[in-house]
């Protein structure tokens, strides 16, 4: 057991007794001494709960708070003193400012007991600052740990703060599973206070804390839960923060960019600016980062007006042609959501070089993979017949085959998504189905996934208006039978009228007719038509519906 004198909580105590007995002798700044009076209650309170855990005089947090409230008491037990004399030997002006500087001191050790008592890690014992002591689960010891640095980060010195953001950082940076324990334990709202008034250092490191939470998927909600307090703090980052803050700034604005909400504050406070600065000038992966923001708010109608007052499509298309591969691919999405829908933006994008630089990214695309959003972008702007005609003038039919026929589903899908918007045009139609658009899609009409059946058959049924396509479906055997397959109620969240529409345009054949029904066509029709899709009735008609039905009855 600890003497008296080297006990810290005995001690204080004996300090808390002192200054309370001399505050009464006290002959100068009486008002600003029943400040300190009051402060003297709360602290008393503190160290009777700090004597109620066993850890207090070991736990290394406690130890150190406990020896700035000795400190901070000795030095206002002096003060005291030099206050019960009517001449003030200092001055007044100089114990004035001692007084303030005293109770200053006994503020931020009472709040910093507050925080350290509410943490839980005094009911730990133990040093507080090692893993795993207390626990021999390595979860535990995570919790322990967690606990201990968030601590760590509200009281204390700066040097002290700091150095417990770096090996927060080193914690979070080891696997998902500690960022998830971390902010269970309550991390992220004491880090978004600490971007209110910390250093630049501080800061930046605050940055980098955040934007690992916002990459792991069950902590996102918990960002998102700080709403415009943070989203203000890290616009300002994008503003006057290092090109490393930057850089993690916009990755963890790429979580909070989803809503419409924010997407909204970030538009109406200048981010989309600032964003736009970094995809011209900031580090390669500042530029990824931000273009994936701006893709992200790009999806939003509202804030299409801020991109055009900000001339963002060429920083995009500028982006887009030099940036490093994911930058272009982020910068082409970019595009492609902010041109959806919006006939002078597409005009706008062609005027301004971007065909070019789509055909560039395009055969220089180091996978068949990144070439999802060139494709979207791609039956964006053919859904524009005059830029469709364009398109096609360029090349694009042939490169739109080769990837009708590639390994990855998501390209498959945008392309017959893409052959769909450029059959509007009869010339096209024509066009791409002599350079062999039919077969990859009738292949498609038996993929796996509805998606693929949907966009394919969707696709079709604009070529077959064509008849000289027609004839190149029929030519395919398996190409009937598969469109009558898609008609099968089963298949579920599959828009029925375009297989319908593909057979319609097919039935004019007797011998097409005859394989529909061999395929059973008027089985699936008869409930198609109660769904009321639109063309059904006709289709079933068409197929001898009376006849078919008197046979088999």
């Amino acid at each position: 057991m600890k003497a008296p004198e080297s006990d810290p909580i005995v001690l204080s105590t004996q300090l808390v007794s002192s200054l309370l007995e001399e505050i009464p002798l006290v002959q100068n700044f009486k008002g600003k001494w029943v400040l300190i009076r009051a402060k003297l209650d709360d602290l008393r309170s503190q160290l009777g709960d700090f004597a109620d855990f066993s850890g207090s005089v070991s736990n290394s947090l406690s130890v150190d708070l406990l020896g700035s409230v000795s400190a901070a008491l000795s030095d206002a037990v002096s003060l005291a003193r030099r206050c019960q004399s009517h001449n003030l030997a200092e001055g007044k002006l100089r114990t004035q400012s001692d007084i303030d500087a005293v109770l200053a001191k006994l503020d931020r050790v009472v709040k910093d007991g507050e925080i350290l008592i509410r943490s839980g890690v005094l009911q730990e014992g133990g040093a507080g600052g090692s893993t795993g002591v207390s626990s021999s689960s390595r979860r535990e010891a995570v919790r322990s740990e967690s606990r201990n640095l968030i601590t760590r980060l509200q009281i204390g010195s700066g040097e002290s703060r700091n150095s417990a953001m770096d090996s927060l950082l080193e914690l979070l940076q080891e696997d998902d599973k500690n960022v998830m324990i971390a902010v269970a334990q309550g991390v992220v709202p004491v880090l978004v206070r600490l971007m209110d008034s910390s250093s630049a250092e501080m800061k930046e490191k605050t940055v980098a804390a955040i934007s690992r939470v916002s990459v792991v998927d069950s902590s996102k909600h918990v960002l998102i839960a700080e709403g415009l307090l943070l989203l203000n703090h890290l616009l300002r980052v994008l503003d006057s923060g290092s090109a490393f803050a930057k850089e993690k700034a916009c990755v963890a604005l790429q979580a909070l960019s989803l809503s419409k909400e924010n997407a909204r504050a970030i538009g109406s406070r200048g981010g989309i600016a600032s964003l736009l600065e970094i995809c011209q000038a900031g580090t390669p992966g500042s530029q990824a980062s931000a273009a994936e923001v701006l893709r992200n708010l790009a999806s939003f109608p509202e804030i299409k007006e801020n991109f055009i007052e900000e001339n963002g499509v060429v920083v995009l298309l500028g982006l887009a042609s030099s940036g490093t591969v994911l930058a272009q691919e982020n910068a082409i999405g970019c595009l492609r959501n902010l041109v959806s829908d919006d006939e002078s933006l597409k005009l706008s994008v062609v005027k301004e070089g971007g065909i070019e630089c789509l055909k560039n990214f395009w055969d220089s695309a180091p996978s068949v993979r990144s070439l999802e959003v060139a494709v979207d972008l791609l039956r964006h702007l053919a859904s524009f017949p005059p830029v469709a005609e364009v398109l096609c003038s360029e090349g694009f039919i042939a490169r739109l085959v080769g990837v009708l026929n590639c390994g990855v589903l998501g390209v498959r899908i945008a392309a017959a998504r893409a052959v769909f918007e450029l059959g509007f045009c009869s010339r096209t139609r024509k066009e791409m189905g002599e350079c062999g658009c039919i077969g990859p899609l009738i292949k498609m009409l038996d993929g796996k996934a509805v998606e693929e059946k949907e966009a394919a058959a969707k696709a079709l049924s604009n070529l077959v208006l064509y008849p000289g396509n027609r004839k190149m479906f029929r030519k395919d055997e398996k190409g009937i039978v598969s469109a009558v397959q898609l008609l099968d109620p089963s298949i579920k969240n599959l828009d029925k009228k375009y297989p319908v529409s593909l057979l319609a345009s097919l039935s004019h054949s007797k011998r097409c007719r005859k394989h529909m029904v061999a395929a059973g066509a008027s089985a699936y029709l008869q409930k198609v038509v109660e769904m009321e899709v639109e063309g059904s009735k006709k289709l079933l008609e068409s197929l001898g519906r009376g006849k078919i039905w008197g046979v088999f009855g």
